[in-house]
């Protein structure tokens, strides 16, 4: 796991010395060695390599990686070029397609997003290949919260999307005024119809940032 060193690094330096911290750190380079893990180790952190504090400007909380082969790489719903969308990046392309008239890209790879102050992160940072939520309950939680908290104070305006019931119960993290919360169901084939569809909350961020003298996220994922 290579080691966070923008911004993140002073924000998350007293988790690192906690118990539970060194548990995770065990648990999770015990399982690198012994088990097939997503995604490869260089990538945990790429959530926080790519989108320093300082430029988040929208926060979209997954859950746990992708568990099949190749498929994650750190930012939550995003793939690698040449790795086909995944079901729920399907549906978050159908939504942006009806609320900003985006034409649907041939690759999921969202880095573009990151370079733009769009944090993805997900809850959980690894998983075991095939097995979803795998490692949940053995740390991550606590790590991630950290920083979901470190955001919430940030004073200048955050949107955050959660998208589904585990990202909902973050929530109660986030009790700054000065941002913005965004809540639908996940974008999964089991519940994208529920609600996410419609949501417009990728029309509604950029509102948000546009309001508060900020420049809109361009949400268009270019063909490769």
């Amino acid at each position: 796991m290579p080691p966070i060193t923008n911004d993140w690094a002073d924000y998350l330096k007293e988790e690192y010395k906690k118990p539970y911290y060194r548990k995770l750190y065990q648990k999770v380079m015990d399982e690198y060695h012994t088990k097939l893990i997503f995604p490869p180790a260089d990538d945990i952190f790429n959530a926080f390599h790519f989108t320093p504090v300082k430029d988040v400007k929208v926060v979209i909380l997954g859950q746990d990686p992708y568990h099949g082969d190749g498929q994650a790489h750190g930012l939550s719903f995003s793939v690698k070029p040449g790795v086909e969308a995944p079901p729920s990046l399907v549906n978050i392309y159908k939504e942006l397609n009806e609320d900003l008239g985006c034409y649907i890209p041939n690759n999921g790879y969202l880095k573009k997003w990151a370079d733009q102050g769009v944090m993805m992160l997900n809850t959980v940072l690894t998983v075991q290949a095939h097995r979803a939520n795998s490692h949940r309950g053995i740390g991550w939680e606590e790590f991630t919260d950290a920083a979901i908290r470190v955001l919430n104070q940030q004073d200048r305006p955050i949107v955050f999307m959660l998208w589904g019931r585990p990202a909902q119960s973050k929530k109660a993290l986030l009790d700054n005024p000065n941002h913005l919360i965004l809540e639908a169901p996940h974008p999964s084939p089991l519940s994208a119809y529920r609600g996410f569809f419609g949501c417009h909350h990728f029309s509604q961020a950029n509102e948000f940032l546009k309001e508060h003298g900020l420049a809109p996220i361009d949400w268009q994922i270019e063909n490769i």
